[in-house]
């Protein structure tokens, strides 16, 4: 825990890293704000539609008489749990694959790299307009980050597996293994250390990916827009005009949002990249020129 909280305070130096945790806070606390909503979210025309914001309505309501407010907190939350179901899936992949493949070596190794890089070409955004289009009366958010998920994994399994075949022939792995150290203990146990950057990485850009995926996704209408999400927003938003008709609170509302959560989401990432790399921490002090 010591540790953990020295981390932070060392990264908290990093302007991006302070920018970066000060908006995911502010998103993730909007977000716990919906199980204090006074509206059902699938309820439609409970208020005045297309209201300017004003004290009651703080983010005015929108063209099915929602409030644009509460509406934003449980969009928010769905699509944090959307991304974090579509990077956990997929980080649980890339690493067990990218780490049997590259310290079991042979056949083994070959077989994954083969199914790798056949996910790799796959056109992903055409395969989920596809799935999304078969299932979509069955599309719950967790099996839309599944899916997602499913195609997420390929680039960072190669790059894990390029790591592990660096690693397996270091002293400490050779020693590991003659003192009788099982194959998962030793992947486990000796190699995850030092993946900590690239899995941190890759964790943060699924997270963006899912969400990106969503919105565009439910845009077309290809998923369950009746579940609120940004994705859903921004479907409704359209779908109802606001921009031509000069609803500015409602259009306003998802796109704000939207960059915050990305530009959180990107800086994160290159703070956490360049704290973890030793060769980028040491560059910065000046020790490498």
């Amino acid at each position: 825990m010591k540790r953990i909280l020295r981390l932070f305070f060392d990264m908290w130096e990093d302007l991006r890293f302070k920018y970066a945790v000060t908006v995911l806070t502010a998103l993730v606390l909007l977000s716990i704000l919906s199980i204090f909503s006074p509206y059902d979210p699938y309820k439609w025309y409970v208020l005045p539609t297309n209201q300017p914001p004003s004290l009651e309505h703080i983010l005015g309501t929108d063209g099915k008489g929602q409030d644009i407010f509460w509406l934003l907190t449980f969009s928010l939350k769905n699509s944090l749990i959307l991304a974090t179901i579509a990077a956990v899936f997929s980080r649980i992949i890339a690493i067990t694959i990218g780490m049997l493949s590259g310290y079991l070596g042979g056949t083994t190794d070959r077989i994954l790299m083969a199914l790798t890089d056949t996910f790799m070409v796959m056109p992903v955004f055409p395969l989920l307009l596809l799935l999304s289009s078969l299932i979509k009366n069955y599309l719950s958010l967790p099996i839309l980050g599944l899916i997602i998920g499913v195609f997420g994994w390929a680039g960072d399994a190669r790059v894990i597996r390029s790591m592990i075949l660096s690693l397996r022939e270091r002293e400490f792995v050779v020693t590991s293994k003659f003192s009788g150290m099982r194959t998962f203990e030793v992947v486990f146990g000796d190699f995850v250390p030092y993946l900590i950057p690239v899995i941190s990485g890759g964790f943060i850009g699924s997270m963006m990916g899912a969400i990106g995926f969503e919105i565009v996704l439910a845009i077309l209408g290809f998923t369950r827009v009746e579940i609120p999400t940004l994705g859903s927003m921004f479907h409704w938003m359209i779908n109802f005009q606001a921009m031509l008709l000069g609803y500015w609170w409602w259009v306003l509302t998802p796109i704000v949002t939207a960059v915050f959560l990305f530009t959180a989401l990107y800086t994160l990432s290159l703070s956490i990249n360049e704290y973890l790399d030793p060769r980028t921490r040491m560059q910065r002090i000046g020790a490498v020129k």
